[in-house]
């Protein structure tokens, strides 16, 4: 297993919208163990392929707490067939908008149909973190940030901060 080094904003890769997996082999496990392991190191509870570098429908997710036993979940291909329309609000972050926190108001609950590690479908109704870390990596699957279900002027001053800061690195 490999740590990836991942996409940060303004990178206009996390627009990408990513294209399906055709099929499930040696190459998809070894990249969801990557993904696993880059997440885990981060630390993260959710990582879309795309902020990797790798712009196909696949993410991982792991909303265990700390203390207790991590049940990595792997997600290929995810499709939000459902959501309520009851709404929850989270303080969402980003592994690719590193220390940025919003309160991001989404469905508060969703049903997601994918294949799972081993190329079986599934789907899961989820509600609370799992349902919210859900939509979020999807978003990241159709080029959607969640600065993008913030206001325009927050939205406008964190794209600003962090296309500064890699004009900054850039000239080191």
């Amino acid at each position: 297993m490999t740590i990836k080094p991942l996409i940060i904003l303004p990178d206009p890769l996390l627009r990408q919208v990513s294209k399906p997996i055709e099929r499930v082999d040696a190459d998809f496990q070894r990249l969801a163990d990557d993904m696993l392991e880059t997440m885990y190191d981060a630390p993260g509870i959710g990582l879309a392929a795309i902020q990797i570098g790798v712009p196909r429908r696949m993410l991982v997710i792991d909303v265990s707490r700390e203390g207790e036993e991590k049940q990595p979940l792997v997600f290929v291909n995810p499709e939000i067939l459902a959501s309520s329309d009851e709404r929850s609000v989270y303080e969402e972050g980003c592994l690719s908008i590193p220390d940025y926190y919003a309160e991001v108001e989404r469905p508060a609950t969703v049903t997601v149909k994918y294949l799972d590690r081993d190329g079986k479908e599934q789907a899961v109704q989820a509600d609370g973190l799992l349902a919210t870390c859900l939509q979020h990596e999807i978003d990241h699957l159709n080029g959607v940030l969640f600065i993008d279900h913030i206001s325009r002027l927050k939205r406008d001053m964190v794209i600003k901060k962090f296309t500064k800061a890699a004009k900054s690195a850039k000239a080191l």
